[in-house]
């Protein structure tokens, strides 16, 4: 993953990253980031302890991917979360 992001967007991707009912696609149509893409992030912007902490949190979490959401949720944010620039 080349790309570049400004610290906003960067600490709005490692916060999106870290909540858990906010799917892995939210942060993919937002940053055109994929789940992979979002890990190495995380793996290079965390300290090593932390991204050991959030890989156990989101792994299995079906919350974190659209595909394992129960039927009926199909947003990945709530409407009021996103502040407007």
């Amino acid at each position: 993953m080349s790309t570049s992001f400004h610290e906003a967007d960067l600490s709005r991707i490692i916060e999106m990253a870290w909540e858990d009912r906010t799917p892995f696609e939210a942060i993919e149509t937002l940053y055109g980031l994929r789940e992979k893409d979002v890990i190495g992030l995380m793996r290079r912007e965390l300290k090593p302890a932390s991204f050991r902490l959030w890989r156990q949190r989101v792994t299995g979490r079906n919350t974190k991917h659209r595909q394992l959401r129960p039927e009926g949720v199909s947003r990945g944010y709530c409407p009021t979360q996103y502040k407007h620039r």
